[in-house]
């Protein structure tokens, strides 16, 4: 993979700059020069995440990927769209924040002339979400010359590999005694597998204090709960395993409500300290994207 993305960025067809990337990587942001409306090729690069109505992570989490997207696709105009049109609906009524979904998102690029639009969403996994992305992609084939979707986080086997290695590196100070508790969304659709693979990649690479657990599917808390009892933890470290630190992890993950999880592990006689940070605050997991986006524009211009 690392090799791929190497090569797709050298090629001069994608216009990809290895020191560019470097610079996202590294948190860096690059000068751009204003985009040329008359250029008969006009690039988009269209970041669907699922949105956030607080403000705070919002440009830590999302922000940053998309600032890391103008920094390493020069070339083209960075959009952003949610796929929640309820946190839609919330920063349009509260805040005054309008924010397109994808459909509105294209339309506004078809009228502004643009020839090529990569759809790269920021979601975990491939869920019912994702899905809606895709099959939205699908029904705006023939209106763009171009248009294609790239994967999520997790989704291959290497993405997998990519991402325990990164939690390794970004918790690599969880002592041996205490659990790191990695709260997931979850979800009824397959993909919720997802999980409990990145669980089963974590252990086998020798986390065993390390456990994935979702809000709303498998493993749940119960489950968690167990198995840390398990291993006999001192402390438990909570923190998201969302793009967004937003409402589930400030809420369900370490609110003071009773049936919160910092709530759960602290009746069952365990100190907790929580860790608020959304995956997107993680060069290590931006770069991940940004791979993705690389691979699906070599994918578009294999097939020219």
């Amino acid at each position: 993979m690392k090799k791929l993305l190497g090569i797709a960025l050298a090629s001069a067809a994608a216009g990809l700059c290895l020191s560019a990337l470097k610079k996202a990587s590294d948190e860096q942001t690059v000068e751009l020069s204003p985009v040329k409306r008359s250029s008969p090729n006009k690039k988009a690069i269209l970041v669907v995440s699922f949105g956030t109505s607080y403000a705070q992570t919002r440009e830590k989490t999302i922000g940053a990927i998309e600032e890391d997207f103008r920094s390493a696709f020069p070339e083209y105009t960075i959009r952003r769209a949610f796929t929640s049109k309820m946190i839609i609906k919330k920063l349009r009524e509260r805040d005054g924040i309008e924010v397109d979904t994808v459909a509105q998102a294209l339309e506004k690029l078809e009228a502004e002339g643009y020839s090529t639009v990569i759809c790269q969403p920021t979601h975990v996994m491939g869920g019912f979400e994702f899905d809606d992305v895709k099959r939205e992609v699908e029904n705006w084939k023939g209106r763009f010359d171009h248009i294609a979707c790239g994967w999520p986080l997790l989704t291959s086997s290497e993405d997998y590999e990519q991402v325990t290695e990164a939690l390794v590196q970004e918790f690599s100070n969880i002592p041996s005694d205490a659990a790191l508790v990695l709260m997931g969304h979850g979800t009824e659709h397959p993909a919720n597998a997802t999980y409990p693979a990145l669980d089963y990649r974590l252990k086998a690479r020798g986390c065993k204090n390390f456990f994935v657990g979702t809000v709303e599917g498998y493993p749940d808390l119960q489950t968690v709960m167990q198995e840390v009892a398990a291993i006999h933890a001192s402390k438990v470290f909570l923190a998201p395993l969302m793009v967004v630190a937003g409402d589930h992890a400030i809420n369900d993950l370490c609110g003071e409500e009773e049936d919160s999880w910092k709530s759960c592990f602290e009746q069952a006689g365990y100190q907790t300290e929580p860790i608020l940070k959304g995956l997107g605050e993680y060069p290590a997991f931006r770069r991940i994207y940004l791979e993705h986006c690389v691979q699906c524009i070599q994918s578009l211009e294999s097939e020219q």
